[in-house]
């Protein structure tokens, strides 16, 4: 008598077992790479949102403290002179529009002009005025200069300095 070999392979239970194996895995490793591709953009625009808050941080700290001729009359962006010029200073800073920046729509450079490749960032600038207290000198009249900027995901930073009276 010959012994039959029976056949080699998968039963069907084994198969769907496997199928349902799989499916798990490559799903969390799929969900995982989706993350990662979605968020791979927010270190890029927190270090431009950052930057774009450094930039209008350092062209106000350049400026006097108090206004050097004694007028506000006709100023502008592009000859402000003092610190307290720039309070409220926001998109709407810019002196010219084109047509892919409109009004309000994009970051400006310090003369007005609308950066187009800066579209999606709204900045506002607030200047208040305070008083630093050193533990020995006499209270400084100082400004305090907040500068916030956004991006349209959300991605929010906020720089502060103060331009003292000394």
């Amino acid at each position: 008598m010959k012994i039959i070999k029976t056949q080699c392979g998968f039963s069907l239970i084994e198969l769907v077992i496997s199928i349902v194996i799989i499916s798990v895995a490559l799903t969390g490793v799929l969900i995982t790479m989706d993350r990662t591709v979605v968020a791979s953009a927010d270190p890029m625009i927190r270090t431009q949102v950052t930057s774009i808050a450094q930039s209008y941080l350092e062209e106000i700290m350049l400026r006097e403290y108090q206004d050097p001729d004694g007028s506000e009359v006709g100023e502008d962006r592009s000859n402000y002179d003092d610190v307290d010029d720039y309070h409220n200073l926001a998109n709407n800073g810019c002196l010219t529009t084109t047509a892919s920046c409109p009004l309000g729509s994009c970051a400006c450079d310090q003369n007005g002009t609308p950066v187009e490749q800066l579209k999606g960032y709204t900045i506002q600038v607030t200047i208040t005025a305070d008083n630093m207290n050193f533990a020995t000198l006499t209270p400084v009249t100082a400004q305090r200069i907040d500068v916030t900027v956004t991006h349209t995901s959300g991605i929010t930073t906020t720089l502060t300095s103060y331009r003292a009276n000394i």
